[in-house]
């Protein structure tokens, strides 16, 4: 190999198309653009949404709801996790966010307001939860076995704290 052998592949590299050039070529008379009109004028092109005057659909549809902060942002949506999974942590150990992302079963993306735990499945072993939030079912079979549970701060309590501290520092 020789640096003064050195082509591209064929086909990787195209000719400009050359518009105006007679119709034979395909893109002549117009260029491709068409009739006369604004869209045949160069920068000629009319905003999304635009039909030529007539009331655009966005305007004419009603308008109704509103999208909720928090669910915009997240803050309602937990990751769950059913007790058949927490089956699989060792006797009297703590299960907490971190042994829990640990093993691969909260999915980040989805861990917006922290995990909860749902009664779904069997458990067999004595553990020591620290979630967000957890079922009624979920906590008694817990506590049944000898295990513990410990209910954290949401994300969503850590943030309207934070907000309110903000607003007291402010006065």
């Amino acid at each position: 190999m020789e640096l003064s052998k050195l082509a591209p592949r064929h086909g990787a590299r195209k000719s400009r198309r050359r518009v105006g050039r007679g119709e034979s070529s395909g893109v002549g008379k117009t260029s491709g653009k068409g009739g006369k009109g604004q869209t045949a004028r160069s920068g000629g092109h009319v905003r999304p949404g635009f039909e030529g005057g007539q009331m655009p659909l966005y305007r004419r549809l009603p308008k109704f709801g509103f999208t909720s902060r928090t669910k915009v942002l997240g803050l309602n949506q937990y990751h769950v996790i059913n007790l058949s999974k927490l089956d699989k942590f060792e006797n009297g150990s703590t299960v907490d966010a971190d042994a829990i992302l640990a093993k691969r079963y909260g999915n980040n993306n989805r861990n917006k307001a922290g995990i909860k735990v749902l009664g779904t499945g069997e458990l067999t072993k004595k553990l020591h939860v620290k979630v967000h939030a957890i079922s009624a079912s979920a906590k008694a079979k817990i506590e049944s076995l000898g295990g513990s549970v410990e209910l954290l701060q949401s994300k969503q309590e850590v943030a309207a704290q934070t907000k309110e501290a903000g607003k007291k520092g402010s006065k």
